[in-house]
């Protein structure tokens, strides 16, 4: 059986059609065998692709705005999505129903400041009318410093990815009260990178079919089935809790079962860059974003 590395940004079951794929035996029936890990400061995506130790990563199209802002070539391409909305969640520290966006003015919030967590928020904001001078942002670290912080007694609302506002509630903790994704919208938000050398291969090819039939199972499977599947990829999460975040990433349309990155998707992601001043012209879909391998 031919070996497959998969290195991600971010491990999260806001990922899930991704980890089926590995989990569900998806890889294993077309004849592949993954590894899949974490990156870390030392271990990045880009340095993974670059020298060979990974052949595909879960990332972000955003990510080449960096590089393309110098005038450079990408050669590191994106060529799927994993999902069409931002999967952060807004956490109260009490239960609220009919939660409104101008709740947050004069509140501290802790928020994810990682680059495009941090764009999507400020958008949110934006697209509520609220003007962010009008609450305090929290800046406490890693996503593990913010939910740490906030079950502290930190901050009056906190901004996090699934599943760890929906253990904030199994815990009694906090509640979830607002989607950025549903407000802001679809976006390229999360995706599948590779080299252009990479996508050439019949691996590219192999691994496409696995996870596009992977793509459909994630809607069409329950989310407690899903989250027994995946359960081993979150070992401190309750089952319950992780079944709830599924379930909840599958009503909100975060999964399609078309991977290719559309240009809708795509411009929006321009626009809120845009807003937030991180990149100072409209960069051509064609620069970043190639169609899956076929």
């Amino acid at each position: 059986m031919n070996k497959i590395n998969i290195m991600a940004l971010r491990h999260s079951a806001f990922y899930s059609p991704l980890l089926i794929t590995i989990a569900g035996g998806f890889l294993k029936k077309q004849g592949l065998e993954a590894c899949y890990e974490p990156a870390t400061p030392e271990k990045t995506v880009p340095d993974s692709l670059r020298n060979g130790s990974a052949h595909l990563a879960q990332s972000a199209v955003a990510t080449s705005f960096s590089e393309l802002e110098k005038g450079k070539q990408c050669d590191i391409v994106h060529f799927a999505k994993i999902n069409e909305r931002d999967g952060f969640f807004l956490a109260s520290r009490n239960a609220n129903d009919s939660f409104q966006w101008q709740e947050l003015i004069g509140k501290e919030v802790l928020v994810d400041h990682f680059f495009q967590p941090m764009a999507m928020f400020r958008y949110a904001l934006h697209k509520q009318g609220i003007d962010e001078q009008e609450i305090t942002i929290i800046d406490a670290g890693s996503v593990e410093q913010i939910d740490l912080a906030f079950r502290n007694g930190q901050a009056d609302f906190v901004h996090q990815q699934g599943p760890f506002p929906q253990q904030l509630e199994q815990d009694g903790v906090g509640y979830v009260v607002a989607s950025i994704g549903d407000a802001v919208g679809p976006v390229a938000f999360s995706s599948l990178c590779a080299r252009r050398e990479w996508l050439k291969t019949d691996a590219a090819k192999v691994f496409m079919q696995a996870y596009r039939e992977a793509c459909q199972y994630v809607l069409d499977t329950s989310a407690s089935e899903l989250a027994q599947q995946l359960k081993g990829y979150f070992p401190k999460i309750d089952l319950q809790v992780l079944t709830n975040t599924i379930g909840t990433y599958q009503k909100l349309g975060c999964w399609t079962p078309d991977p290719a990155i559309t240009k809708e998707s795509y411009e929006n992601l321009l626009e809120i860059f845009s807003y937030n001043n991180i990149i100072s012209r409209k960069h051509e879909m064609g620069s970043c974003v190639v169609d899956p391998p076929e």
